[in-house]
């Protein structure tokens, strides 16, 4: 994995912003609290402390918060539901659908939810630099648009 330079007191570096596209309704029930844990069918290296930019697809399009990856679970999908049900936000039929097939389930839980003051839309981000969201995440970088590494520069 690629780190930027520390800025804790410690001298470790510091992790790299992970974008994470998610539906709607989960960007908004994670912002709120309720839904601490993100369901991922590959299994995700981002050590805990990450920074998680959260993106909305579509209808919304848009950067609405911020929070921090606490701790991640990569098991089989049958341990990570026993495990993870109360604080995931989806139905026990939606979990069997998403992860039919799977082998290997990843729970990320998030804390620390920061709702943005103001939506990064996607025609704003645009406007600044080309700009493909991603189907499922990954990690900011300096060719993106510039109101994302701004928000994230504080960050790390």
């Amino acid at each position: 994995m690629i780190t930027t330079p520390a800025t804790d007191s410690e001298g470790a570096p510091a992790p790299r912003p992970l974008l994470m596209s998610l539906r709607p309704r989960f960007v908004q029930a994670i912002l709120d609290g309720s839904k601490t844990v993100e369901l991922r069918r590959a299994r995700v290296s981002a050590p805990p402390g990450t920074p998680i930019v959260l993106y909305a697809s579509s209808p919304v399009m848009a950067v609405l918060g911020l929070a921090t990856l606490a701790d991640r679970h990569t098991a089989s999908p049958t341990t990570i539901w026993r495990k993870h049900r109360a604080n995931v936000g989806i139905s026990r039929a939606e979990f069997l659908d998403y992860f039919a097939g799977a082998t290997q389930a990843t729970a990320l839980t998030i804390a620390d939810p920061q709702p943005l003051a103001a939506p990064l839309t996607l025609a704003l981000l645009r406007s600044h630099a080309e700009f493909q969201p991603p189907q499922s995440y990954r990690y900011i970088t300096t060719t993106d648009p510039a109101p994302l590494r701004e928000l994230t520069a504080s960050l790390v």
